[in-house]
Formats: C-alpha cells, sequence, structure tokens
C-alpha cells in the first residue's frame, strides 16, 4: 500500500520534472525520493515515470497516479483542518509570496502574529519582488500590489495602494520643480524595473497622460530607487508607505500633488477551487483587518487624503 510521504514525492517529481529539484522542495534527499518512487512503481506493478538525460515526465499511467495521489493529499489537509478548528486552531504550512519591501515592512509582522495564534502553524514565507508560479512552486498564496492580469488565479482585493512623485530638496534646488507632467521630460527620472510599463500617468483635468520618463538609473526595487531620490540623483515614483517617513522627515518632497496617480491594489492571489483552506480563510482576514479602511499604515497617503478634505471643506466654506 502506498505511503503517503511516497504519494508527496511522486507528485513533488511530476511538478518539477526532476528527483533533485523535488527533493529540495521537499527538504529530504535525492535518495529518500528515489526510493519512494521506486516503492510506489513495486507496489503498482507498473512504471510511473519515463526517465531520460533531460529529466523525468510521467507516464499515461503516471498522470492518472498523479491526479488522484493530488485528491488523496487534498482531501488529509481538509480533514486535518476540519479536525483542528474543533479544537486548538489552524495546523499544517502556510506558503507566502510577499513583495520584497512592502513584504518586510508590514507584512512579516502581520504573520508574526499569526504564529502567535495559532501555534500548530508552519509559516514559510518567500520575500520577493519576482512573480511566482503558485501553482508550479506549491505556494499556497501570493501578496501582489499594482493591477492584475487576467488568470486562473483566484484574486481578492484587500486595500488601494497609491503612488507619488518624489525628489530630495537638493535635487530640486539644483535642476527646479516640474509644474506639469510634462516638465518630468527635461529631468533624470529613477526608473522602476519591476513591472512592464514604462510609462507614468498622471489625471490632467477630465483626462489621463501619459508620461515616459528617462534616466540613467534603473532598479527593480523601491528601496534601492528612494535611497538614489534621497542622494539627490534624480526623480522618482514610488509607493506612498514606502516614502512616508523620508517625507515626513524633510528627506523626500512630494510633486505634482495636484495631478493624481492611477489608483493600484493589494491582492491576496490563491490557486483555483471552491475549498479555501482555513490557514488561507485565516491569512485573508488578518490582511483584511489590517489593512482595509482607513490607511493607518500608510501615513503619507493618510496625511495628503486629510490635507484633500480640509482644502475641500474650506473651498466650500468660502463659497
Amino acid at each position: 500500500m502506498a505511503e503517503l510521504e511516497d504519494l508527496r514525492g511522486f507528485v513533488a517529481v511530476v511538478e518539477t520534472g526532476g528527483f533533485g529539484r523535488a527533493a529540495r522542495r521537499l527538504g529530504v534527499s535525492k535518495s529518500i525520493v528515489s526510493r519512494r518512487i521506486a516503492r510506489l512503481e513495486a507496489n503498482l506493478g507498473a512504471p510511473l515515470l519515463s526517465r531520460t538525460t533531460r529529466g523525468v515526465s510521467p507516464t499515461e499511467a503516471g498522470l492518472e497516479f498523479k491526479l488522484r495521489s493530488e485528491r488523496i493529499l487534498a482531501d488529509l489537509e481538509e480533514a486535518e483542518e476540519a479536525v483542528a478548528r474543533q479544537g486548538s486552531g489552524v495546523v499544517g504550512r502556510l506558503r507566502l509570496a510577499a513583495p520584497l519591501s512592502f513584504g518586510v515592512r508590514h507584512i512579516a509582522p502581520l504573520l508574526g502574529e499569526l504564529a502567535k495564534h495559532h501555534p500548530r502553524l508552519e509559516i514559510a514565507a518567500d520575500y520577493s519582488d519576482r512573480f511566482v508560479d503558485l501553482i508550479g512552486e506549491r505556494f499556497d498564496a501570493a501578496v501582489r500590489l499594482g493591477t492584475l492580469k487576467d488568470s486562473s488565479l483566484v484574486a481578492r482585493r484587500i486595500a488601494p495602494i497609491y503612488g507619488a512623485v518624489v525628489a530630495s530638496p537638493d535635487y530640486l534646488a539644483e535642476k527646479g520643480r516640474p509644474q506639469v507632467p510634462e516638465d518630468l521630460t527635461r529631468h533624470e527620472c529613477l526608473i522602476y524595473t519591476g513591472t512592464a510599463t514604462a510609462e507614468w500617468s498622471f489625471r490632467v483635468g477630465k483626462r489621463w497622460t501619459a508620461v515616459r520618463p528617462a534616466g540613467r538609473l534603473h532598479a527593480d526595487s523601491g528601496e534601492a530607487l528612494m535611497a538614489w531620490a534621497i542622494a539627490g540623483l534624480g526623480i522618482a515614483v514610488l509607493p506612498t508607505f514606502i516614502i512616508a517617513e523620508a517625507v515626513r522627515g524633510g528627506r523626500l518632497e512630494p510633486l505634482l500633488t495636484d495631478f493624481p496617480m492611477p489608483e493600484a491594489g493589494m491582492y491576496l492571489l490563491r490557486p483555483p477551487g471552491a475549498q479555501v483552506p482555513g490557514k488561507v480563510r485565516i491569512l485573508i482576514d488578518a490582511l483584511v483587518e489590517r489593512f482595509s479602511g482607513d490607511t493607518e499604515w500608510d501615513p503619507c497617503h493618510l496625511a495628503a487624503q486629510r490635507r484633500a478634505a480640509e482644502a475641500r471643506l474650506q473651498a466650500s466654506s468660502a463659497e
């Protein structure tokens, strides 16, 4: 009879395409994975994998066995969660992908609180700005910022994310302050390479206009761009949650505040399926509680909202 760890090993080999990669995913040696697959094939009396110099791939029987193995493992996980909900809370392993800057600043403390409240929950967080393959890399969920492309993943919008144009006082003293978005084309801009778009969009009156920034410094890290902006090397567009402290401390100044930029979002993505695992459900609940509503976690944008509300109140009083 097949053991559960044998099933997990087989599924990992098929999904990763190799014994070594499956072993790294499972945290065991390659020889252990090999023995588990050999035991499965011996018990079943049929080859499950085709082995070539390029790697391994499932046979026809292997594909069918993988589907049934996944159902068995999913049913087991659901059963464990159902029992845990009657006892001491959520159990299992939550594997989460989160963006680097936002993840370290805001998601890590939240995960720490989840760990305290659920002592039988294991958490593995991957902080990176790369777009992970949730299904292929077997993540339970991912936090993503920006705008989402159509996909088979299930998305839950948690909160808005705002961007702002900023530069240091030294840069502005030397190069001047842009008055309208088009002025940015005459400035040294700091370019974020983590997205496909190469334009900065602004609302001018009732229409949107796009500016293509140019500059010699490029990075896929918002923290790196902020450091360059503080050093006076150019103008950057950055999420307000990153720049809040630098703005409050006078190291950066918001620019073009009369020309709003498009609102993005914070999303929780998970693989498709009607059943939401308990470990993902508590993560969603924690994210909504922490980040929805007033953006106290984003003081820079909150201050801008308050200033705008005060300006509208003064304008209406003057009338």
